[in-house]
C-alpha cells in the first residue's frame, strides 16, 4: 500500500490504482464461509444439486466475494503518508452482477474516486472496486468503498 503525501492525494483521484494478482475461489473457502455465516444454501455447498441449476455448479456467496476485497486491494490502495491505521468506513454502493463459480480466478481493479480530510488527521478515501472474473466479460461486482485513514 503506497503512502503518499497528503498534498498529493488529489493527484490520484480518477486514476486506476492497478489490479491485484489473480486469486482462486475454491470449494473449501466457500464451505468455510458457509460455516462462518450459517448460509448453507445448496448453490454454495452441494456440487451435485448446484450442477442442476443454471449456474452449472457451486457459486461463491456474494458476501464472500466482497470479503476478499481487503486482501486483494491491500497492495493497490494509496494512503496518506504517516497513516497509523486504516479502517473500513462502509460502502456507498454495491451491485452484484455476475456470480463467481467455484474454481474461478478473480482479481480486483481499483480506482480512487475521492480523498479528503474529513476531520483533522482523518482522511476519507472513496474507491471504485471492480471484481473481475477470469474469462468472464461481466464483473462479479462493482462497489464504491470508503476507508478512513488516521494520520
Amino acid at each position: 500500500m503506497p503512502q503518499v503525501p497528503v498534498a498529493e492525494l488529489k493527484n490520484y483521484i480518477g486514476k486506476e490504482l492497478g489490479r491485484s494478482e489473480w486469486f482462486t475461489v475454491d470449494q473449501q473457502r466457500v464451505d468455510q464461509f458457509a460455516d462462518c455465516t450459517g448460509d448453507h444454501q445448496f448453490i454454495h455447498i452441494d456440487p451435485e444439486k448446484a450442477a442442476q441449476t443454471p449456474f452449472g455448479g457451486t457459486i461463491a456467496h456474494g458476501f464472500l466475494s466482497l470479503s476478499l476485497m481487503p486482501m486483494l486491494m491491500g497492495d493497490l490502495m494509496v494512503r496518506p503518508e504517516g497513516a497509523k491505521m486504516g479502517i473500513n468506513y462502509g460502502l456507498d454502493s454495491l451491485r452484484f452482477i455476475q456470480p463467481v463459480r467455484v474454481g474461478s480466478r478473480v482479481r480486483l481493479a481499483a480506482t480512487l474516486l475521492d480523498a479528503y480530510e474529513k476531520n483533522p488527521g482523518q482522511w476519507l478515501l472513496k474507491c471504485r472496486a471492480v471484481m473481475e472474473i477470469e474469462g468472464v466479460e461481466k464483473p462479479a461486482y462493482i462497489a464504491e468503498t470508503l476507508a478512513l485513514c488516521i494520520v
